[in-house]
């Protein structure tokens, strides 16, 4: 690793030094880290205090996308006052892809990412046609696209207890640079077409590196649009409060999970600082703000949420908003689960009230990648499960448009 490899001992004071441990190595590793050059606002930065002009970023990005491997005394058209600042603090990629999972139909890839300072990190590569099936009596157009969910924390603090990452409790925030670097990563598999932060951590709790990484993102030269890019959120309302003047026009999906605040509470226990009343009107205020729609995903636990009197209460508390619910089944984690999936019947019964009372979008979320843990809820390092799947899921870029 090139952070151990930058500061060696002077050779007469190596008699005089103990034996570092572990734990004081993992510290000097993080203290000496370089940073990803997709860190925007750190190479800026260091860029304007060397008296270098910023102008070359966008082909210096451009040429790592398409050569992740190159130093960068091999990228072309670089200032050769921006080479020194650049070897010695900067690295093209901090990040690298440890593993590779395929789900046994090849629609879902789950890449786990190891960070420079050897933590681990998944993004899941979801894959999608949408020339099947019919809209409005008519065949749809369009043709092959990928969606990436990334992470944007190692582990979460939030607790949710229906959901693998809440159980490896918060390790650390992601920079920016890590986070559009899974963008980087993914792109050598597939042509990435939408991002939805739907990975490990709760991205409003890693606010600034998640307003970075979306800048870049949508700029030169990723060159994605504000309105292909999700956010999701248990519901952090300060947050949410500046989200539309940080990062206009994206997309906010609201893990909500129950009509009311003591199932949330339960079920969420991070529900407790963001009472339902005032969520509900951070969210009428962000919805008058930006005239968009609101995704609500709701986890289905049998038992739990999933009666018809939940269906209600859900209706009656959205039926004011533009939203579309997407209700989740709940995706098994091992000997960490203890809640069981709904049952099909009941589901249907769920949206059928949504759709006919209350007048409610509302689909139902087919899971993709469940076999290498790769769909919703299962995000935890791990090694894959072997198990059965149904790899249909609706696609965010099909509900924005409805």
């Amino acid at each position: 690793m090139i952070s151990q490899q930058s500061h060696k001992p002077h050779s007469d004071s190596i008699a005089a030094t103990p034996k570092p441990t572990f734990k004081t190595m993992q510290s000097a590793q993080n203290t000496t880290a370089f940073r990803s050059i997709f860190d925007a606002g750190e190479l800026n930065s260091e860029l304007e205090k060397s008296g270098v002009k910023a102008s070359f970023i966008p082909n210096l990005w451009k040429q790592v996308i398409q050569n992740p491997d190159a130093q960068f005394d091999q990228i072309p058209s670089l200032p050769s006052a921006a080479y020194p600042l650049l070897t010695s603090k900067f690295k093209t990629l901090t990040s690298s892809v440890h593993k590779v999972m395929d789900s046994s139909d090849q629609l879902t890839t789950k890449l786990l990412i190891k960070l420079q300072n050897g933590a681990l990190v998944e993004a899941v590569i979801m894959r999608y046609d949408s020339r099947l099936g019919r809209y409005d009596g008519k065949p749809r157009p369009g043709g092959p696209r990928s969606t990436l969910c990334v992470s944007s924390q190692v582990g979460c603090k939030m607790g949710c207890t229906f959901c693998a990452t809440g159980s490896m409790g918060f390790k650390s925030n992601l920079t920016s640079g890590e986070i559009v670097e899974q963008l980087v990563h993914a792109s050598r598999i597939a042509p990435i077409r939408n991002v939805v932060f739907m990975g490990m951590g709760e991205p409003l709790n890693n606010y600034g590196s998640l307003v970075e990484a979306v800048h870049v993102m949508t700029g030169s030269p990723f060159h994605l649009s504000p309105k292909k890019i999700t956010v999701s959120t248990v519901g952090i309302i300060h947050a949410i409060k500046k989200l539309h003047s940080d990062l206009p026009g994206l997309n906010l999906a609201v893990s909500l999970h129950a009509p009311v605040q003591e199932i949330r509470c339960q079920i969420m226990p991070a529900a407790r600082a963001f009472p339902l009343v005032k969520l509900m009107d951070a969210l009428q205020e962000y919805q008058k703000n930006t005239q968009q729609k609101i995704f609500i995903e709701y986890i289905m636990l049998d038992g739990v949420n999933d009666e018809e009197h939940h269906a209600h209460l859900l209706g009656k508390l959205l039926e004011t908003f533009q939203v579309v619910i997407n209700l989740i089944p709940f995706n098994p984690i091992g000997i960490l689960s203890k809640f069981t999936t709904s049952n099909e019947n009941k589901v249907t019964r769920f949206q059928k009230i949504l759709r006919g009372t209350y007048g409610i979008r509302t689909t139902v979320r087919k899971e993709m990648g469940q076999d290498i843990s790769g769909a919703c809820g299962q995000l935890v390092v791990n090694l894959p499960n072997k198990r059965s799947t149904e790899n249909t899921l609706t696609d965010i870029e099909d509900l924005q448009g409805r």
